[in-house]
């Protein structure tokens, strides 16, 4: 029974709608560009963990663009493939999109992957500032169909580590919680939590 509750809400979709654009509005905008144009278009999208590498990622990956995430963890073999795929994206006219941890030059990857990485678009996500963190909270939480108090919003902004995979981690576990619990989603229910 237990399960089944938990499995009331569906899980949020990642979606270029939902993305919380904070200050990366060039680079979304150039994401819709390359969604739209018919040419080779490459574009290389690098942050730190939990600025929404992942999120436009798997939302490009459902429009079928190609994407390949987390170079810096490629090893020499790998990075040949890759140097390959990206010469074939140019040869055929599509469309590709590399994530990493940092810039192309920065990651101690082979000289010409590192140099064809850097031919095109480069954007550093910016993390999200707190406030825009909040909203992204209540957007998760709207999404998952559950109603969260700016109360509730607050006290994780204050009490909690502020990395946003962490917060969204919170969101969930609270809304099964409050399921299993059958008490509506307050601060002392996530205090509750936060000690179990």
């Amino acid at each position: 029974m237990d399960q089944l509750l938990l499995n009331i809400h569906p899980s949020r979709q990642k979606t270029l709608e939902n993305f919380v654009v904070g200050k990366n509005n060039e680079c979304l905008n150039s994401i819709k560009k390359l969604m739209q144009s018919n040419n080779f278009f490459f574009i290389y999208i690098w942050g730190a963990d939990g600025c929404g590498k992942t999120h436009l990622a798997t939302a490009l990956k459902k429009h079928h663009i190609s994407v390949i995430e987390d170079v810096h963890k490629f090893n020499n073999e790998q990075q040949v493939k890759l140097f390959n795929i990206f010469n074939a994206a140019k040869k055929n006219n599509n469309k590709l999109i590399v994530t990493g941890s940092n810039s192309p030059m920065n990651m101690g990857l082979r000289d010409d992957l590192a140099s064809r990485l850097s031919w095109h678009l480069v954007y550093q996500l910016k993390p999200l500032l707190d406030d825009e963190k909040k909203i992204a909270l209540a957007k998760y939480a709207e999404g998952i169909g559950v109603s969260l108090d700016d109360k509730v919003i607050s006290y994780c902004m204050r009490n909690l580590k502020r990395d946003l995979p962490y917060l969204i981690a919170t969101v969930e576990a609270l809304s099964e919680w409050s399921l299993k619990s059958k008490k509506p989603i307050t601060v002392p229910l996530l205090k509750q939590l936060l000690l179990s």
